[in-house]
């Protein structure tokens, strides 16, 4: 049985505002297709452009929140998952309060006065995703908001702690803090790759809290990034699954678990030195909607019955089921009960 707070998630939150583009769109914009990005000076008039368009809509996103949010409701314990990252004094901070509160997700968000909530532009066509992050009060979360006694006492209560790669531009010192934490606990710390920029631009900080990944997730494009940065010189997923599974541990409590997934194809998985290949459901093409928040819905997934003690294969049976129902929807929403068996 999931006792309350058993999973803790920090990140960015973000109001996800979605619309159906068009390549022109893309182009004007400079964007690539299924890429994730932080926006830039040219990409901020975007936003209302988005914001204009008849078929918008505003959705709570975020990484890390996504996945929290799918775990709470594949799991169906109230407060079984708590969740920790900034927000702003304004409309979209109380609309992300309210969603994050009916999720049935104990969120203690810090409440910034100077900026304003974060937003991610979700630019989808042909149901493929590109998203672009202007993190605003996202990235005013400090390390004195963690160590606030009512706060870490969310870091004290949870067994297992689950931080997207995202949150290392924002606070690498909080997530070292939790980490450390971990490791001297015996529990169960997981990241995610999270986009290629993550691995390319943010190494130094990805290094240093990497000894202390109990579980990786990440996709194709980012495994493959990883490597090459590291010059490891190969493009075969399963051998990098395998190399990140090996890099050094901080703690011999847990051995090392790297997650892979790659669109359709299978999930490669990599432990002690040993691959293994998990085929996803398939989906025909015109069932398909979009794919913002499919990844963090594997791993909300995936976490909802780890943190049940669940084989390894009931873990990604879980996250192939979430993702399945995500991708299906416009972004990271789910009907009101899960029917996974």
């Amino acid at each position: 049985m999931a006792s309350e707070g058993i999973l803790l998630g920090m990140g960015n939150p973000l109001l996800d505002i979605s619309a159906v583009v068009d390549d022109e769109f893309l182009q004007k914009y400079n964007i690539k297709l299924n890429d994730a990005i932080l926006a830039e000076e040219h990409h901020l008039p975007m936003y209302d452009e988005l914001a204009s368009k008849h078929n918008v809509e505003y959705i709570a996103g975020g990484a890390t929140q996504n996945s929290i949010r799918v775990a709470q409701w594949m799991l169906q314990i109230p407060g079984a998952t708590s969740y920790m990252g900034c927000i702003g004094k304004d409309k979209f901070g109380e609309e992300m309060k309210k969603n994050v509160k009916e999720a049935g997700v104990n969120a203690h968000y810090y409440e910034d006065e100077t900026a304003p909530t974060g937003t991610c532009a979700v630019c989808v066509v042909g149901g493929e995703r590109s998203l672009i992050a202007n993190l605003s009060a996202a990235n005013c979360y400090k390390s004195d908001h963690l160590k606030r006694p009512e706060n870490w006492k969310l870091v004290e209560k949870a067994q297992y702690i689950y931080i997207a790669g995202f949150f290392l531009t924002v606070s690498p010192e909080s997530i070292l803090l939790v980490a450390e934490h971990a490791a001297a606990n015996y529990k169960v710390f997981l990241m995610n790759l999270s986009a290629p920029f993550i691995c390319e631009f943010f190494r130094d900080a990805q290094d240093k809290v990497f000894p202390y990944v109990d579980y990786i997730f990440g996709n194709e494009t980012e495994a493959r990034t990883f490597s090459r940065v590291r010059g490891w010189e190969t493009d075969n997923v399963e051998e990098i699954a395998l190399k990140i599974s090996a890099l050094p541990k901080a703690s011999g409590t847990h051995k090392r678990i790297a997650v892979i997934t790659q669109g359709s194809d299978p999930v490669v998985v990599a432990e002690d030195g040993k691959v293994r290949l998990f085929p996803v459901i398939l989906l025909p093409k015109e069932k398909l909607v979009d794919t913002n928040g499919a990844g963090d819905a594997f791993v909300g997934g995936f976490l909802s019955q780890m943190v049940k003690q669940k084989s390894i294969d009931d873990c990604i049976r879980a996250g192939s089921y979430a993702a399945n129902v995500i991708i299906q929807r416009s972004g990271c929403t789910y009907p009101e009960k899960p029917d996974f068996k």
